[in-house]
């Protein structure tokens, strides 16, 4: 899902990060671009609601079409809707390849899979939606390994400041993780209130 709006600008629009390049940008201007950026603005109960959403929809860099799909699915699973939201969608293969420190952002673990470089249990997988269970084993590809990208993960270099999340086992050395069960909703690094995303698509 190619975008041409520039992260940082984007990042500032949605009061959120959306990579570590625009964590010092927004730190430096952390209101909305343009003109009227810092100007006061009046939130209704809708336009609060949507926000929220395309935060979400951001942080995946995701089509509203699949995120409404990601809905659908979660509406059937017993318990909260909005946390079996973000846990349909923390369970997509580029969102993992991301958490693993593989990535340095969703962006490029998006890359990484559409060009072929992902094996999900040994079999090359190129879609980014794909859905990982449990105990499947994601590692970089045999013949993709020695590419730049793959050198600077298996030295940590996108591992980040952050834990890895409890419910993946990393071996960056090896350029490889499982998913060893569901996530917790506490557990993943997601910045969103799930209930108003909800709110959103009950509407």
């Amino acid at each position: 899902m190619n975008q041409s709006r520039p992260k940082v600008k984007k990042s500032r629009a949605l009061g959120i990060a959306l990579t570590p390049k625009a964590v010092k940008y927004f730190e430096k201007r952390p209101y909305p671009p343009g003109e009227h950026g810092r100007g006061r603005k009046q939130n209704s109960d809708y336009k609060v609601r949507l926000l929220e959403k395309q935060r979400l929809r951001a942080q995946y860099d995701i089509s509203e079409r699949q995120m409404v799909r990601a809905y659908d699915r979660a509406r059937k699973v017993t318990g909260k809707t909005g946390e079996a939201l973000i846990i349909e969608l923390e369970r997509r293969l580029d969102a993992l390849v991301l958490r693993s420190g593989l990535a340095r952002t969703i962006y490029q673990a998006r890359q990484m899979v559409v060009h072929g470089h992902i094996a999900v249990n040994g079999r090359k997988v190129d879609k980014p939606s794909f859905r990982v269970n449990p105990e499947d084993v994601v590692e970089v590809r045999e013949r993709s390994r020695a590419k730049h990208p793959f050198l600077v993960a298996r030295e940590g270099g996108y591992a980040g400041e952050g834990e890895t999340p409890r419910y993946l086992q990393v071996n960056l050395e090896a350029l490889a993780f499982r998913l060893d069960r569901d996530p917790n909703r506490s557990e993943i690094p997601v910045i969103c209130d799930e209930q108003l995303v909800v709110e959103y698509y009950a509407r």
